[in-house]
């Protein structure tokens, strides 16, 4: 197959209309959001969402999400309550997402088999104005190959799935640069089952009942489901080795110098650090107080340390509260919860969990 990648806008009414055809015939549209690019299929049609899992070979217990292009459009996919409609006057269009009851007429494979479904509406014009064309709402994961990182540019998706699907609109680099925030609602109680932009203390202002779930921090219990995308699996995982280093027990410099000495590794740092450094193969991540920079450059980075062709990557471990959540939640699962927490030994071993 050949992969066709568009220059898109919300104005281009013929590639738009292109597109539209090809997901109402069943194919797959890769398409910008805010927060990193989909790879959409007609939300209806069971073999469209089928032919998502194998372009990412992705496992068919990760639920995709499904986009609408109004808030009010989940009406016709699940059943609602009060509480999305808070948050959905307070976020949407924007990068949440908001696991409610599914309505028959979402196939299982949209949602692996689970009586609910994810729902999003995105506010970036290129993906509003496809949902607008298209007239379907669009089961969308990350366009990315499974467990790679995601994708906040057209070139990321063309470098992991050219030939596999017909057409990628680009619509240019993704504002956030990590996925949206997912919340299952109880009552009026909200629970996050994966950070992201939208990030706890912001939901605190719709409904002071707020919890993280433990996945998010942690590796999914043996047995347990997959509520929502990004839980289960190993995910935005560079090819090389992923280790982050906890700088309160380790003096991050003085570690990765030495690696740097002895490995083919690169340097995840902040710009304040680039100095104290060897000039070779290092990833600057942005300030270090710069939260939203690092969030936007993170997985390029991370797919950068590919480029390279590094054996290793060093990191440090990000913050695991406010607005560094969803950068935690990215990196330890692409690091497979190894975690460097003490000093290396006098022959530069490891001493790391995970």
């Amino acid at each position: 197959m050949e992969t066709r990648v568009a220059k898109v806008d919300k104005n281009s009414l013929n590639i738009l209309n292109e597109a539209s055809v090809l997901l109402n015939s069943g194919a797959l549209v890769a398409f910008p959001t805010e927060t990193v690019y989909g790879l959409g299929a007609n939300a209806f049609d069971a073999e469209a969402c089928r032919s998502i899992f194998l372009a990412k070979g992705r496992p068919s217990d990760n639920p995709l999400i499904v986009h609408v292009e109004k808030p009010q459009d989940a009406e016709k996919i699940a059943y609602t309550c009060e509480l999305y409609y808070k948050l959905a006057e307070r976020f949407m269009p924007g990068p949440l997402t908001v696991i409610l009851p599914k309505r028959d007429i979402i196939p299982p494979e949209v949602t692996a088999g689970l009586d609910t479904v994810a729902i999003r509406c995105p506010r970036n014009e290129v993906a509003n104005a496809l949902l607008k064309t298209s007239k379907i709402p669009i089961a969308a994961p990350s366009a990315n190959a499974s467990g790679r990182p995601s994708p906040t540019s057209a070139k990321h998706v063309f470098d992991d799935l050219n030939g596999k699907i017909p057409l990628i609109l680009d619509g240019g680099e993704c504002e956030f640069g990590v996925e949206s925030t997912v919340v299952t609602l109880k009552d009026d109680k909200i629970t996050i089952l994966r950070p992201g932009s939208v990030t706890p203390n912001m939901l605190l202002e719709i409904t002071g009942k707020v919890e993280i779930a433990s996945a998010v921090k942690e590796e999914l219990k043996a047995g347990e489901t997959a509520l929502s995308p990004g839980m289960k699996y190993k995910h935005y995982a560079p090819r090389a080795n992923l280790y982050l280093i906890d700088d309160s027990s380790v003096d991050f410099i003085k570690y990765v110098k030495l690696r740097q000495n002895e490995e083919n590794c690169a340097i995840m740092c902040y710009d304040e650090e680039i100095s104290l450094l060897h000039n070779k193969n290092l990833l600057p991540v942005g300030k270090k107080q710069d939260i939203k920079k690092q969030t936007k450059k993170l997985f390029d980075l991370l797919r950068q340390a590919d480029d390279i062709s590094v054996d290793t990557v060093y990191a440090h471990l990000p913050s695991d509260d406010g607005e560094s959540l969803a950068i935690y939640n990215r990196m330890i699962r692409a690091c497979a919860h190894r975690v460097i927490t003490s000093d290396a030994d006098q022959n530069g071993g490891r001493n790391g969990k995970g």
